[in-house]
């Protein structure tokens, strides 16, 4: 009885999430322009997308801003976690991990209004950036998105046992040796994980890039977001089911090798 009503449970769970993706990949294929009724099955949505600029423009953008972010946010949080982790006391480790962690509990956009007025500030001073533009929303997104990345990557480093690296240490091996051929083999899961949280995160935002875009950077879900004025497109649909799709595979291949790699 119990395993049943369990069952039952992680069923409407199961439903309550992906129930909602599985309508709007459904009616992407609708004929009718009203998500509301189904007139019959077609592709014209999909050549629509492919066929409108504004879309396709800003979603290279958000897939540039992301990519670059979600790299950048890798090294300087994996770089973190090592300071955080192997570093036991050092004067303003305090005040560091507070700076590093600010992020996760800050709303956006308090974020998004603060970026703003530093980069206004630097553009005053330094001259740079000149205007809001696509380096503005990466800088932004690094930020945003380099606070995950140093929590995932920290809790993989505290589980690791540093007897490995002080007998390859012992053995003649230089800490840079160490690093490439021990730790980072050990932590590639936790890397992996967070490249991609910090992929779906920059992907995502829509606060902060408000702030900080300029008329030129505009990303995918500033897009989104001003067209639901207007009533939800069936060309979103099909966007939504194209992202959730490529998505999806980024999300098995990463955990076919996380699996490779405990094996």
């Amino acid at each position: 009885m119990r395993f049943r009503r369990t069952n039952l449970i992680l069923c409407l769970g199961y439903m309550f999430l992906y129930l909602p993706l599985i309508c709007v990949v459904v009616y992407s294929f609708n004929e009718s322009r009203l998500v509301v009724s189904w007139t019959g099955f077609s592709l014209k949505w999909y050549k629509a997308l492919l066929s409108d600029p504004i879309i396709l423009r800003a979603t290279v953008t958000s897939i540039k801003v992301a990519v670059l972010s979600a790299t950048v946010s890798v090294v300087l949080g994996t770089l973190a976690a090592i300071i955080i982790t192997r570093f036991k006391i050092f004067r303003g480790k305090t005040l560091f991990v507070g700076a590093i962690t600010a992020p996760l509990v800050m709303p956006e956009v308090v974020m998004g209004l603060s970026l703003l007025m530093l980069f206004v500030g630097m553009e005053k001073i330094f001259g740079w950036p000149l205007g809001n533009g696509t380096a503005t929303v990466t800088i932004a997104h690094i930020t945003l998105t380099l606070s995950y990345v140093t929590m995932i990557v920290q809790a993989r480093l505290q589980d690791t046992d540093m007897a490995i690296e002080e007998a390859a240490l012992d053995l003649g091996a230089s800490p840079i040796t160490v690093f490439f051929l021990i730790t980072l083999p050990i932590i590639s899961p936790a890397i992996i994980t967070g490249w991609l949280l910090a992929f779906a995160l920059s992907l995502d935002d829509v606060v902060i890039a408000s702030f900080v875009a300029g008329p030129g950077a505009t990303t995918l879900p500033m897009i989104v977001f001003s067209g639901l004025r207007f009533g939800i497109s069936p060309e979103i649909n099909a966007l939504a089911t194209i992202l959730m799709t490529v998505l999806s595979i980024g999300v098995v291949i990463s955990a076919v090798l996380i699996y490779k790699k405990k094996i």
